[in-house]
């Protein structure tokens, strides 16, 4: 009973500490695509972070899809930094008309 209780423990505190590392890995990946990216980008840590991991998840759909990766298989940094850099150009690109749209009638 004990064994159970302190197997189930375990379990919870891997499961932080994957999601810990997932949140540090996609901060890290959105920092440098956010570097490498031209331009300015108005996004705080958070938005960051966010960046990062929709980018890791978006760099293993591709590359799971070009035959890299196998079903389950997590992305590697370079296809992560990859699908960061195409999400950083979507998020780019619709805050620059959002803005443009809301400045233009304006005038």
């Amino acid at each position: 009973m004990i064994k159970n209780q302190l197997r189930r423990f375990e379990s919870e505190d891997s499961h932080m500490l994957h999601m810990i590392g997932h949140a540090i890995f996609g901060l890290i990946v959105g920092l440098i695509a956010r570097a490498v990216m031209p331009g300015r980008q108005h996004m705080g840590l958070i938005l960051t972070m966010i960046l990062g991991v929709v980018g890791a998840w978006l760099g293993g759909l591709i590359g799971r899809m070009l035959g890299l990766y196998r079903e389950g298989h997590p992305a590697g940094f370079l296809m992560a930094l990859v699908g960061a850099l195409i999400v950083l150009f979507i998020y780019s690109m619709a805050v620059s008309h959002s803005t443009a749209l809301v400045l233009l009638p304006g005038r």
